[in-house]
């Protein structure tokens, strides 16, 4: 073997920085959520809280840091994906292209989120903005690189999915967020949304461009307890729960609730259309 490919067993390793540490996490680990809908007069006692425990994600802009997210919601003609959340399915799916910032200035990402039980397990494939489109879901010659073969079969199964369901685009959802990792814990998240949008679509290709935008962060869209505008807070981690995480829910004594954006924008608009997706609780709120 040459003498320059011989491992120095004297050498540190190379430094493994949290933000690769987290990437691989993302990968490998299955996670849980919990969401919760806070007043957005409590978000700078929250942030304070968090400072000991959390530093801002790097990709977050301004202060506070943040960066919008634009996502394509598909499902089947039948929306039985927004009908297995409806129904709170134990074992159910979401199908998600997703970009960040302005539409084309970062590349575009397909992800498969499933919830089993309580646990949930996402797959991850980026492509360039360009390559995303219809065709690239029915197309059986593709012209792709992939940085890993994990996420060359996230890609195999996202499009095996739309295939096998017939899935096509049903909103548009848009959202600003702010971000925070931990500093202390092999993986826990804390994420606020706001500015939540959305737009009906059967467009592959478009993202929202010159089309009207309908606000969901109402106390109609999130729940009929809330009357007020709340901040979506989210908390990520992996099946044990940081302790200063129970204490963040405590302190600020925060309620635990269902918020799924899609689902949300599918409700919303069927009371426009008056389809029989409207939320369980939409009719006692339309008779306060």
């Amino acid at each position: 073997m040459p003498e320059a490919l011989i491992p120095n067993a004297a050498a540190p390793p190379p430094p493994r920085t949290r933000q690769a540490l987290r990437a691989r996490f993302d990968i490998q680990l299955d996670r849980h959520e919990g969401k919760y809908i806070v007043r957005p007069e409590l978000l700078p006692a929250i942030r304070h809280f968090l400072k000991p425990f959390c530093e801002p994600d790097p990709h977050g802009h301004g202060d506070p840091p943040e960066y919008v997210i634009t996502t394509i919601q598909l499902d089947s003609p039948s929306l039985a994906l927004h009908h297995a959340k409806e129904n709170e399915a134990l074992n159910r799916f979401k199908l998600r292209v997703r970009t960040y910032g302005e539409p084309g200035s970062s590349p575009v990402f397909l992800e498969v989120k499933r919830k089993i039980r309580g646990t949930i397990i996402k797959s991850r494939t980026s492509i360039p903005f360009a390559a995303w489109g219809k065709d690239l879901m029915f197309n059986t010659r593709l012209n792709l690189t992939f940085k890993s073969s994990k996420e060359e079969l996230g890609f195999l199964e996202f499009v095996r999915l739309v295939r096998e369901i017939g899935a096509q685009p049903v909103v548009l959802v848009r959202y600003t967020r702010e971000s925070y990792f931990s500093t202390r814990d092999r993986y826990a998240r804390v994420s606020f949304d706001r500015k939540l949008l959305y737009q009906p679509t059967h467009s592959w290709s478009s993202w929202g461009e010159g089309r009207h935008w309908y606000c969901m962060d109402t106390s109609l869209s999130q729940n009929k307890q809330y009357r007020f505008s709340g901040i979506v807070l989210e908390l990520k981690t992996l099946s044990d729960t940081p302790e200063w995480m129970i204490h963040l829910v405590e302190h600020f004594d925060l309620a635990r609730t269902g918020n799924c954006k899609y689902s949300t924008a599918i409700w919303q608009e069927s009371l426009f259309s008056g389809t029989t997706a409207l939320a369980p609780y939409a009719a006692d709120v339309l008779l306060w």
